[in-house]
């Protein structure tokens, strides 16, 4: 029986523009065409997308997204961020085109992260919960700035809503509990300042990490917090000046 395969055509406002992002990726041009319509195609090992142009396109209005299952986020994320910083001088991570984070911030605890193309159309790379090196524990956060935490990051990485994101941290920080962690609130400092990155707020967002940098953390408390930590050098390198 032959092997039923599903492609994407995704719609863009430069079908160039859209290539030379995925070349920066790691995918290969496999088809590119000017005439009686622009279209394009892209291959990076067993993912395949495809484009279209379409006159008075918005990239900022797109609803367009698909998903797209890896065995390693991370591993992926790494190599899309080499790329864009070779091709761009930094990682975009705010406006059309940009990359987001991986995190673990959904319901199903998948590791997963986003790739905003210059068409707006949102790409979702996931690693199954299965296969993810840090599983989520059973239970769900148990502080309010720990609920707010997993909420926010719903809002900002599922749906993009940067702005009731940052409303709903904000809050929570604002009334911050007494059975809240350390821990807790550097994770929720850096999901925050990745939020202000995205909004164009870089100013909120080096507040946010100097905070974090001021925290006398124990060896245990590093160790829990690895992966943050290595966010942390990623958002200190996006803020750096060019």
């Amino acid at each position: 029986m032959a092997k039923e395969v599903t492609i994407p055509a995704l719609p863009c406002a430069s079908i160039s523009e859209t290539l030379v992002f995925y070349t920066a990726l790691g995918f290969e041009i496999t088809y590119q065409q000017e005439r009686p319509n622009t279209y394009g195609c892209v291959k990076r090992g067993e993912i395949d997308l495809h484009f279209f142009s379409m006159k008075g396109y918005e990239p900022e209005n797109s609803y367009s997204t698909c998903l797209v299952l890896v065995e390693d986020a991370d591993a992926l994320h790494d190599v899309f961020k080499t790329g864009l910083r070779q091709q761009y001088g930094k990682v975009p991570r705010a406006g059309i085109p940009r990359l987001t984070r991986p995190s673990n911030n959904n319901v199903a605890g998948e590791r997963r992260f986003n790739v905003i193309d210059p068409g707006g159309n949102w790409i979702r790379f996931i690693q199954q919960a299965s296969d993810t090196k840090e599983a989520p524990e059973n239970a769900g956060p148990t502080t309010k700035l720990g609920r707010a935490i997993r909420a926010a990051g719903l809002l900002f990485d599922s749906k993009g809503d940067s702005t009731a994101a940052a409303q709903m941290l904000d809050k929570a920080l604002a009334h911050d509990d007494t059975d809240t962690t350390v821990i807790e609130r550097v994770r929720a400092w850096l999901l925050r300042a990745e939020i202000a990155i995205s909004m164009q707020e870089n100013d909120v967002a080096q507040q946010l990490i100097t905070k974090v940098q001021q925290q006398d953390l124990t060896p245990e408390e590093k160790e829990a917090l690895h992966t943050e930590l290595e966010q942390l050098k990623d958002i200190e390198d996006t803020l750096r000046p060019s």
